[in-house]
């Protein structure tokens, strides 16, 4: 079997990944020259390039120590071992641990090349691009491939003729989420598609759709499987508030000159009854869809800051 090369994408510089991890750019080298915890990556002239995985696993360490692990101790842990480590430093009160990216594979020449010019598009999962054919890769060895949460295939002289291959690679690899992208097909291929559950989408990708699939399949990944409403593809924030302790605040005395607590209550029970109303907006065309989408993410992200300015407009109160 001829091997894969399979090229991560996007691709951080150093710098990028000290402002996400919160660790200087001098300390990034040092851990890199100490304990071979580094990039992955390396253009031709040396420059460190960071693919997703590497800045996870960062994050991971730099929250750890600053939980107060030593480096040392950290350093050569895999990532479930970090994971661990921090849910016990943090306990059950703490802060979560966050989850990784959505490994999504992308598949032909065509399309790793458009990608490489609309890395914008991936800011939301970890991608994998495979520079061949899904027959090629299909007779290739697939080892390499692994927890895969879906799937883009290009098909840009017609699905007709890939269609075996995609679903034979799609069960390979282990995955229903499929986008299969074509200039044209039969109304029968088309309609296979349909079937078999898959996205259609024109080649070369509308950046639009190609960003709420990606979208879909991070949400998806954070939500319960198996679950299609709106409500369970963005994953919600929990509620600081009952409806009855919304209504204590707002009728609790103020002072003369403060009025807050009654004003962001009344903004909450706004912002509640249209999240409410959001997740429950459905519609067969995905720009609607995606447009539903965001809406209700921003509503539960306004309510749940709203939430947060309650808490300390009332704990200044009780104070």
């Amino acid at each position: 079997m001829t091997a894969i090369e399979l090229q991560p994408r996007p691709l951080y510089s150093i710098g990028t990944v000290s402002r996400l991890t919160g660790v200087k750019s001098d300390t990034l080298r040092v851990w890199e020259r100490r304990y071979e915890l580094g990039a992955s990556c390396k253009t031709a002239s040396g420059r460190r390039q960071y693919t997703q995985t590497d800045l996870e696993h960062l994050q991971l360490v730099a929250a750890l120590i600053g939980n107060g692990a030593r480096i040392g101790d950290i350093a050569s842990a895999d990532r479930r071992t970090l994971e661990v480590l921090l849910r016990q430093r943090n306990g059950a009160l703490g802060d979560p641990v966050p989850q990784s990216k959505p490994r999504i594979l992308f598949v032909g020449e065509a399309l790793c090349d458009w990608i490489d010019e609309h890395q914008g598009c991936l800011m939301n999962v970890s991608a994998l691009l495979a520079r061949t054919t899904p027959q090629a890769l299909l007779d290739g060895e697939l080892d390499e491939i692994a927890d895969i949460d879906g799937a883009v295939f290009a098909c840009p002289h017609g699905v007709n003729g890939d269609l075996p291959a995609l679903r034979n690679l799609a069960a390979r690899i282990g995955t229903s989420n499929v986008m299969v992208l074509h200039p044209a097909g039969s109304a029968a291929a088309l309609a296979a598609l349909e079937l078999d559950g898959a996205l259609a989408g024109q080649f070369p990708p509308d950046p639009a759709q190609l960003t709420f699939y990606l979208s879909r399949c991070a949400a998806e990944k954070s939500a319960d499987p198996g679950a299609g409403e709106l409500q369970a593809l963005v994953q919600p924030k929990e509620r600081l508030f009952t409806e009855a302790e919304l209504e204590a605040l707002r009728q609790a005395p103020n002072d003369a000159d403060c009025q807050c607590r009654a004003h962001i209550a009344d903004i909450l029970k706004a912002l509640v009854a249209f999240e409410e109303y959001s997740a429950n907006c459905a519609s067969d065309d995905w720009r609607e869809s995606a447009v539903h989408a965001c809406v209700y993410a921003y509503t539960g992200q306004a309510r749940w800051l709203m939430e947060k300015a309650l808490s300390r407009v009332a704990d200044n109160h009780r104070d």
